[in-house]
């Protein structure tokens, strides 16, 4: 079945292209965030943040929603990798983290989703989170819906 067409491209940082988008990455929320991917396969998705003041609790520790969003994000992606063969979709259906320690200060961010399950309707990804030092900061764990493609004409 060919690719469906979207009028966006979502690309890694590097230029490479991943899939069809209906927004722009940058009126995202993932664009707001400053989060830049790095590569995407079915199998893992690799994320990087620039993190800075706007990330951050009043606390100055890096805040939750932001590892929420970027496991959500990079899940997605991965789970939408497999749906566009067949004109599906993927959503996230349950995002739980784990917070293991405080990210402190600024730097990068790198988040590594992984497919732990590949199902015919659901996956079951993870995803670390680890600041510059590489330390487990925050993990993940995503359930993706996989979607079928809309049966009928469209209205």
């Amino acid at each position: 079945m060919p690719e469906p067409t979207a009028p966006f491209r979502l690309t890694t940082k590097d230029g490479d292209d991943v899939l069809p988008s209906l927004l722009p990455i940058e009126n995202t929320l993932d664009g707001t965030l400053g989060v830049e991917y790095v590569s995407a396969t079915k199998e893992e998705v690799r994320a990087e943040t620039q993190i800075d003041d706007r990330h951050k609790q009043p606390f100055a520790l890096v805040h939750g929603g932001v590892y929420a969003c970027v496991a959500e994000s990079a899940a997605s992606i991965g789970g939408m990798l497999t749906a566009i063969e067949t004109g599906g979709s993927a959503v996230g259906i349950s995002n739980n983290t784990a917070f293991v320690r405080p990210f402190v200060g600024d730097g990068i961010l790198s988040s590594v989703a992984t497919r732990i399950h590949g199902g015919r309707t659901t996956q079951l990804w993870d995803v670390d989170h680890r600041d510059p030092q590489g330390r487990l900061c925050a993990t993940s764990r995503v359930t993706i819906a996989l979607r079928p493609a809309p049966v009928g004409p469209k209205d």
